[in-house]
């Protein structure tokens, strides 16, 4: 199995990429998100594989970031959804999104994306909603870091009968006010404030 490649851009379009290793070209399917910060031709590159194998094929799949592969390797493992339908899913939205969607349960929006339907989006929202951490979704969304003293509002707020989605979204709210709260119970004392 190739894990990654690292070599020369020989030719590129915004769904391949050949990449010239020691003089073997390799061609590689990419989502649009890894596109866009490739080097122009000529330049180097370092791209993680996933390495497709089937009787009649050996694709090659690269992302410029490791939580790309991760989530294109996740998403395959809802029945139905095969390596086209997740790289159309990752080149339409962020993992950051797609993550989010999953996290929140929004199935409408998911079955908006290419190959994927309603009852599709019902099932990746099934299949893989336990596997997303909520907190892991809001640290890497682009608000302010994700401090103890968040994650341990999200835990208090939890075990005082919230739901760990409904926990989450209050303390992202709370954590992108305009003057956020400097301590645990501060957070919590706003959270429960504005239920």
């Amino acid at each position: 199995m190739i894990d990654f490649l690292e070599g020369m851009i020989h030719e590129k379009t915004p769904a391949c990429v050949v990449v010239n290793v020691n003089g073997v070209g390799y061609e590689v399917i990419i989502p649009l998100s890894t596109y866009d910060v490739l080097p122009p031709e000529g330049g180097r590159v370092h791209l993680l594989i996933h390495d497709y194998v089937r009787e009649d094929a050996h694709v090659l799949y690269g992302f410029a970031a490791k939580r790309e592969r991760d989530f294109f390797r996740l998403i395959q493992g809802v029945s139905g959804i095969g390596p086209k339908t997740a790289l159309g899913a990752i080149s339409s939205m962020s993992v950051r999104e797609l993550r989010r969607c999953i996290a929140d349960r929004d199935s409408k929006r998911l079955s908006k994306l290419p190959g994927i339907g309603k009852k599709t989006a019902e099932r990746i929202v099934l299949e893989l909603h336990d596997k997303i951490d909520p907190l892991e979704t809001m640290a890497a969304d682009d608000s302010p870091p994700l401090g103890d003293k968040y994650r341990d509002a999200v835990l208090a707020l939890t075990a005082l009968g919230n739901t760990q989605e409904a926990a989450v979204r209050l303390v992202h709210a709370i954590s992108q006010s305009s003057n956020p709260p400097e301590t645990t119970e501060e957070i919590i004392k706003q959270a429960l404030a504005s239920r």
